[in-house]
């Protein structure tokens, strides 16, 4: 037993199965990355450089993006060594830390998506306390603490996971997340520390979505009743629903898989499974808000022009 403590290295067996087409998987991932980059600093870019995007929407919409960027530079990079590598390894601290970013990156998407929520509800419910609610220097600060604060509680999750002890080296995802490590543990009972502050950490951010329904069912209670309010809301809360429910339903096949996965489904589907929060929100919100907002596509079109 004195050696379950001394693991310095994990083998990832989630690319097992793709021996055969690890090649064209490795370009297909790099152009994907590369898209995720180009249009998340196109927004970013666009709305830094432009005075008039200055406003609490656009700051958030900034964050945003940003935050997509960090979450994937969490992913791609190692993912791609893995393609081109005969085997799959990752150190200890580094599934930590690859851990910590990516649990971050989520908890602070959805901080996020709360606060555009909020930000469209003084917007259109109440106009003439919105710009004395939530000035430029507020809205910093608030997005400030949606990195924070996040980042804090995953650390506190992390941290408790550094703690066990562990039996066997083999994580059978592409990714390192908490979890994934603390199924790893010789004594399931030094892991109920670890569910018990996970599961407060998932009610905080359970807390999040209800702020969101909350501020959609007054939002549309006030867009019900006037033309222009209606015309706002398909404008700029649209997209912000399309980036939650697609944030959210890619989420919630990853918590389902990680805390009931069955071993009958194909490692290929699981694979996916787990990363898609990785692939499909980063990817679909810049173009959804590049193409919807209509500020930031006739910027982007100037832009383009110049």
């Amino acid at each position: 037993m004195n050696n379950v403590s001394e693991i310095s290295v994990f083998l990832l067996s989630g690319l097992n199965e793709t021996r055969n087409y690890r090649v064209p998987l490795f370009f297909l991932s790099l152009m994907c990355y590369f898209v995720i980059i180009l249009v998340n600093v196109c927004i970013v870019l666009t709305i830094i450089l432009d005075n008039e995007l200055h406003e609490p929407m656009y700051i958030l919409l900034c964050a945003f993006c940003m935050n997509s960027l960090y979450g994937t530079a969490g992913f791609y990079p190692k993912f791609l060594w893995d393609l081109l590598s005969p085997v799959h390894v990752i150190f200890y601290s580094g599934c930590l830390l690859q851990a910590q970013v990516l649990y971050s990156f989520a908890c602070s998407d959805l901080s996020i998506l709360a606060l555009m929520a909020y930000d469209r509800y003084l917007a259109i419910c109440r106009p003439l306390e919105y710009h004395s609610v939530m000035p430029k220097q507020r809205v910093i600060t608030l997005v400030s603490l949606a990195w924070l604060t996040p980042f804090s509680f995953i650390a506190v999750n992390t941290f408790l996971t550094s703690r066990l002890k562990l039996c066997s080296p083999y994580i059978n995802r592409l990714i390192c997340l908490n979890w994934s490590i603390v199924m790893l543990a010789c004594f399931p009972a030094e892991t109920t520390v670890n569910s018990i502050v996970a599961y407060i950490t998932i009610l905080i951010y359970v807390l999040h979505s209800i702020l969101i329904v909350w501020s959609y069912i007054f939002l549309i209670k006030t867009c019900v009743s006037s033309l222009e309010n209606r015309r706002k809301f398909m404008q700029t809360c649209v997209p912000h629903l399309i980036s939650l429910f697609t944030f959210s339903l890619t989420l919630l096949f990853d918590y389902i898989y990680i805390r009931f996965g069955s071993k009958d489904l194909p490692q290929t589907f699981k694979n996916f499974v787990s990363i898609e929060f990785l692939i499909i929100p980063p990817i679909m919100n810049p173009l959804i808000y590049g193409f919807k907002l209509t500020k930031i596509r006739k910027k982007i079109l100037v832009f383009q022009c110049q």
